[in-house]
């Protein structure tokens, strides 16, 4: 038997296009006389299609699709099958009303053959708000050459049942122990997993451990593409019925493979290692790839301050769109040195982007006479410090209206964290590429640009070959959001290195204020820390979605009141 995986990047929503996809898959497929195709975890949608599953007339509109793609299979392919992930209408008047399903397709027709049991309800997973459980696991027998196979099929979550291994032992049951007395040729795993860091090397033990307890043979298949603030890495694996890996789909792309099951030796797969901080490169260019695309914009644009952060955004989207597409502009006013304009202009350069100069200190002495005439007030310190960034935050708006650009945000985690970002100004844009990177990890990915180690990705996204691309000068900058004299981001801030382990035992690693300080970091530190997170959460509700990376970014998976007492 031959099955081929298909790991492609659906657009949310859009059951034709996707439709239309997936039968030029299966047209490949069948070339490489395949007898089943695996596609993810509501391929038919995209993942997550959120409340668009609220839309009856999509549902409706899917059984249509599903009976025209059966039957254009059957057609044009003959007996190749297929495997698709659908939402499953429910025929009650209870509510949710719906499935995550998966149909086969054989023969022209389709079925409903797995339901997902388990059903996420953490980070940004709200499953249980569109669908019910499945009450069993399936199994799909399928006869080739007088042969019966057994598929047993489980779907993203219903994989995840190991407390040892995933952490969280959220789950009262397990699907993969009612397939241990079925004797499966092949235990299959469609799934919609996005990016984490460190997530997959828990997928390969969570699939590991599934396929020693089964001796089965595991086909990992997961969604590839970048939906609004979820980055889907692909990464998609087979293992043998020893738990070793013999094969493994690229990471960020779209890749496809025919395996044939019943092969008398497949040879083990040789790990290419991939570090964890290309990864992250990898998954940011994916995200401001695919934002831009799936969003209608074909160029990004950029304030280019000079600093490391728009540095590392500009690299990035140079990386997703090209160099061509990206536009940036440096805004001086006279707090600015002139190392940071010749910095930001240097960078532009060696990335060959496009760039621009516009000072903005007559726009704003016009602003504080405007205000001094009006209303007599001395327009100084943190409010003319803000009113310099939304000038900069105005004028990349007007420019990204006129050109039809995506205006990417540069603000870090440790920025938006603590609320050390002007709202309507640094934070405008319509994607925070780096809001899931906490400072310290922003120099780290910087250091690995500008390192050797970088040559293989540079070669693979079109970035300059030689020399370095962020630079020393910017790289050994002290941080400083240059809005008046000689100031530096630890004027109102602890060092980055100390700042970010409380943000990270706080935000990511849910430690209090008491576990903090028995890690060793100061009281009266840790409490002002806490209090500056719950002062600016009325900022990061109003910013634009931030690309997700960690296991808690402060985006869709941060859901915390902004009305409410200071919190230790």
């Amino acid at each position: 038997m031959k099955i081929y995986l298909a790991q492609f990047n659906p657009i949310v929503g859009d059951l034709e296009g996707n439709a239309k996809k997936i039968l030029e898959i299966s047209l490949h497929a069948f070339k490489s006389s395949a007898d089943i195709v695996l596609t993810p975890e509501l391929s038919l949608w995209g993942y997550p299609p959120k409340d668009l599953l609220f839309n009856r007339s999509l549902i409706k509109k899917q059984a249509k699709i599903l009976n025209k793609l059966s039957i254009d299979i059957a057609n044009k392919f003959g007996n190749l099958s297929l495997i698709i992930g659908i939402a499953e209408a429910i025929d009650d008047n209870f509510f949710p009303n719906l499935h995550n399903s998966i149909a086969y397709i054989e023969k022209g027709r389709w079925s409903v053959i797995a339901r997902k049991n388990i059903l996420p309800t953490y980070e940004v997973f709200d499953e249980k708000r569109y669908f019910r459980s499945g009450n069993k696991v399936s199994i799909l027998e399928k006869n080739i050459n007088n042969r019966i196979w057994k598929i047993g099929i489980t779907i993203c979550e219903d994989l995840w049942v190991n407390q040892n291994i995933e952490g969280r032992g959220i789950h009262k049951r397990d699907p993969i122990h009612d397939f241990e007395s079925e004797e499966l040729d092949c235990l299959i795993n469609l799934s919609a997993s996005p990016f984490t860091i460190g997530k997959f090397k828990n997928r390969q033990k969570i699939a590991k451990n599934a396929s020693k307890k089964l001796r089965s043979k595991i086909i990992y298949l997961n969604q590839i593409g970048g939906n609004d603030d979820l980055i889907f890495d692909g990464n998609s694996f087979i293992l043998d019925t020893e738990g070793k890996k013999i094969k493994q789909l690229r990471s960020c792309k779209e890749d496809f493979y025919c395996w044939e099951i019943n092969k008398p030796k497949n040879i083990p797969f040789e790990e290419t290692n991939i570090s964890e901080i290309e990864s992250i490169f990898d998954a940011l260019v994916l995200g401001v790839k695919d934002y831009a695309k799936k969003c209608g914009f074909k160029t990004a644009l950029i304030g280019l301050s000079g600093g490391i952060d728009s540095a590392l955004v500009a690299v990035i989207a140079a990386a997703a769109l090209g160099n061509k597409n990206v536009f940036s502009v440096a805004m001086p006013s006279k707090w600015n040195s002139i190392n940071s304009k010749i910095d930001a202009e240097d960078l532009a350069t060696r990335l060959n982007i496009n760039f621009d100069t516009i000072p903005i200190e007559n726009l704003l002495e016009s602003f504080k006479e405007t205000l001094g005439d009006s209303i007599n007030i001395s327009i100084e310190g943190i409010v003319c410090e803000n009113l310099q960034s939304r000038i900069r935050g105005n004028l990349l708006m007007a420019l990204a209206n006129k050109n039809n650009h995506l205006l990417l945000s540069t603000g870090n985690k440790s920025e938006l964290a603590v609320g050390y970002c002007t709202l309507y100004g640094d934070m405008n844009g319509g994607l925070a590429v780096i809001g899931d990177l906490y400072k310290t990890k922003v120099f780290k990915l910087c250091n690995w640009i500008d390192n050797e180690l970088s040559n293989h990705s540079r070669k693979i996204y079109n970035l300059p070959l030689d020399n370095e691309i962020i630079g020393k000068r910017i790289y050994n900058k002290l941080p400083s959001a240059e809005l008046g004299p000689n100031q530096l981001d630890t004027d109102f801030l602890p060092p980055y290195t100390q700042l970010d382990v409380i943000l990270k035992g706080l935000i990511e690693e849910k430690k209090d204020l008491r576990q903090l300080e028995k890690d060793g970091n100061d009281y009266n530190l840790i409490s002002s820390i806490i209090g500056l997170i719950k002062k600016a959460e009325f900022k990061r509700r109003q910013a634009p979605p931030i690309l997700k990376l960690s296991n808690q970014s402060l985006g869709n998976d941060w859901r915390v009141p902004i009305a409410i007492k200071k919190f230790n």
